[in-house]
């Protein structure tokens, strides 16, 4: 299993791929959350959490190793103004459990969309690292809303690649990223 010093080289700012993508994030987390607001950041400490910490947010972040298709103990208290998921989903077996068990009045996710050029990531070598679900927005706001959500706001992103290719191209053309924002019913 790769460590959390290796993770966040791996997801570094200086990949232009990936700065594109957590500027687009960040930008639409700003559009609906103000700073100071404390975050509870499903998944472990990554290049993006210093962004958003940078921005002013509160972040805390989810143990390495913790598997939230079985574990919400982290989400079942209401201290976080705001629960945030950015391309976390996917990579669990059942999301819905954990969306249902969420306390905090609010949520900003964003999951990988299902392409039809390519397949679901899937690494062989490490069991954390692997998606079980690609969306299509339609699937994504049928689990929100069967878990008590409502989307107020949210936006499709196509992927900027500086490679050269018939799959880097087709990712500048189609959606890759779907991103919500949500707020609990009846909260």
């Amino acid at each position: 299993m790769e460590s959390s010093q290796e993770f966040g080289k791996r997801y570094s700012i200086d990949n232009k791929t990936l700065r594109d993508r957590y500027n687009k994030t960040i930008k639409f987390l700003c559009k609906h959350i103000t700073p100071p607001a404390s975050i509870l950041d499903l998944g472990i400490v990554n290049p993006f959490t210093q962004i958003m910490s940078d921005k002013g947010f509160k972040i805390t972040n989810t143990e390495m190793g913790l598997d939230l298709d079985t574990h919400y103990a982290s989400v079942e208290t209401a201290n976080f103004d705001v629960v945030t998921a950015f391309e976390i989903f996917e990579h669990l077996v059942a999301p819905y459990n954990i969306l249902n068990e969420i306390k905090s009045p609010k949520l900003v996710a964003s999951v990988p969309l299902n392409l039809w050029f390519t397949k679901a990531y899937w690494n062989k070598d490490d069991p954390w690292d692997r998606h079980y679900h690609e969306f299509e927005p339609r699937q994504f706001d049928m689990v929100l809303e069967k878990a008590g959500w409502e989307i107020i706001d949210s936006e499709l992103w196509t992927s900027k690649n500086y490679k050269i290719g018939i799959r880097p191209l087709l990712r500048s053309i189609y959606p890759r990223y779907y991103i919500v924002y949500c707020k609990r019913r009846n909260v």
